[in-house]
């Protein structure tokens, strides 16, 4: 392979990595290029000789990884190779190597990428290694990685540069494997209870299913906008219409919306439809299946978040939002009947008020003011408005209620979920009254889906849906402070760009 970069890049490299090239120069001069090589047989990983030692002391293996230490002792070494699994010792001695591969091996860099082969055994300090017979150069590095002691600091960085950050942090691979295990988790309750996993368009005509600003695109051939989903829920409850009674979907959401510590413009939910059940069900399913994730990825449906213990074991407290907002603002919306009052009361409590704000949405106000801070442990917050539940089902003993609930821990919405809205005539005046509202100026409102009234009047029978914020959980799983820790990548502004970043990320 030839060094393909122009003599100006070369030039301006600094002196550290102009040396690095230097020796892959050399290294290809000598037919010893290490970006020819395709393939390397691994036989272990360093965990696996590490924890297996007492079967594998003296035995053959073959590892391959990224050199994080070297110490050269005149004719023997000692390096430490890490894997994806963590790392171990090596111990590279010039007669069992060779003179020539050995003079080589010193002017390896730490970062290159080597597979060894060797017998294991342990060193007088009790440190178990491998003692190398066979050492081959697999990928030179031509940056220099992180100073070991103090590691990649820098948290910009750190999202920016994520395959640095796993190089020289490796604890940070703890949350992915625990997320991970968390996922595993809750399709595999899922599957095991019937449901069927399936895929729903990324790409959308209409941006349905939840209120909220998309990004829009545009597809060149039908000469029409297109909107990355917001949510799926609109075509996964079509599939119930079709006659799937479980369906669930586990994917990417989109949102043209704010940054901050709890939110990414792209984020990861789950939507779970199923036939002949209601919000009660739901609720059975969330406390269920998150402290099911809780004690598979931790070990325990009681976690440790931020020095503040939160159990997840069921059952979980249940209030109504009228209820949390008479206890947390001791204001009693059972009492306030009208739209004229509840506003009256909403400005004597300091609410702001929105152009065509009623009864309901005052309600959700409150609720979003005075008491959503107060929910530290698992709790069900049930029978939300109609004005904020264009979706859900009217509550039978009380039309302006819905058969909805949030779930929340350690403040934040966890999920969300209702006994779908099934009549097809009340579905239309929902859209029609969120039309109203994106012409007075709300852009999150939902749009008229005409296709959907249609599958409505098909026919969907009583179904329970619900959707979870995967990330935030996972957050709490992994004592993240931050959803970009949960996010391999995490959107980033480019470099370069005159605004600075949100300081509050």
């Amino acid at each position: 392979m030839e060094n393909n970069k122009p003599e100006s890049q070369i030039e301006n490299l600094s002196e550290v990595l102009q040396v690095r090239r230097d020796k892959l120069s050399e290294l290809q001069k000598m037919g010893r290029d290490p970006f020819k090589i395709s393939k390397y047989n691994v036989s272990h990983h360093s965990n696996e000789v590490v924890d297996n030692y007492d079967s594998l002391e003296g035995q053959k293996v073959s590892l391959a990884g990224r050199i994080m230490s070297k110490r050269i002792m005149g004719k023997a070494s000692f390096m430490h190779l890490q894997d994806q699994n963590g790392r171990i010792q090596a111990y590279v001695k010039r007669d069992d190597i060779g003179t020539d591969e050995y003079k080589l091996f010193k002017t390896y860099d730490i970062g290159d990428i080597v597979g060894i082969e060797g017998f294991v055994f342990k060193t007088k300090t009790e440190e178990v290694s491998v003692h190398v017979e066979k050492l081959v150069l697999l990928s030179k590095s031509l940056q220099v990685l992180p100073e070991k002691y103090h590691g990649l600091k820098d948290v910009d960085l750190r999202y920016r540069q994520r395959y640095v950050d796993l190089i020289v942090n490796p604890e940070v691979k703890d949350a992915f494997l625990t997320r991970t295990k968390a996922l595993k988790a809750l399709r595999s309750y899922l599957d095991e209870r019937g449901f069927l996993e399936v895929e729903t368009p990324i790409l959308n005509t209409i941006a349905g299913g939840a209120n909220a600003r998309p990004f829009i695109t545009h597809h060149n051939t039908l000469d029409i906008p297109m909107y990355l989903r917001i949510a799926n829920e609109l075509y996964l409850k079509r599939l119930i219409v079709g006659g799937f009674d479980k369906v669930y979907e586990m994917g990417r959401m989109f949102r043209n919306e704010g940054m901050d510590m709890k939110h990414n413009p792209e984020y990861t939910a789950i939507e779970l439809y199923q036939a002949y059940a209601d919000y009660k069900d739901m609720m059975d399913i969330t406390e269920n299946v998150i402290s099911h994730m809780a004690q598979v990825a931790t070990g325990s449906m009681k976690i440790n978040y931020q020095g503040t213990e939160i159990d997840f074991t069921p059952p979980w407290k249940r209030m109504t939002m009228e209820e949390c907002v008479k206890e947390y603002a001791g204001v009693d919306f059972s009492e306030i009947n009208t739209d004229e009052e509840a506003l009256a009361i909403a400005r004597e409590k300091g609410i702001e008020i929105t152009p065509g704000m009623r009864r309901g949405e005052v309600i959700n106000a409150f609720f979003e003011e005075f008491g959503e801070d107060k929910l530290i442990q698992p709790t069900f917050i049930t029978h939300h408005p109609v004005e904020v539940s264009p979706l859900a089902k009217r509550n039978v003993e009380d039309p302006r209620r819905t058969d909805r609930f949030e779930a929340f821990a350690n403040k934040w919405e966890l999920a969300n979920a209702f006994s779908e809205l099934n009549d097809p005539i009340d579905q239309r005046g929902r859209f029609e009254d969120q039309v109203r509202k994106r012409e007075l100026g709300d852009d999150e409102a939902c749009e008229m889906d005409e296709d959907f009234i249609n599958a409505l009047e098909v026919g969907l029978p009583p179904t329970g849906g619900l959707g979870i914020g995967i990330d935030r959980v996972i957050m709490l799983l992994t004592d993240s402070t931050t959803i970009r820790d949960v996010l391999l990548f995490p959107t980033m502004k480019p470099i370069g760009k005159k605004d600075e970043e949100n300081q509050d990320l």
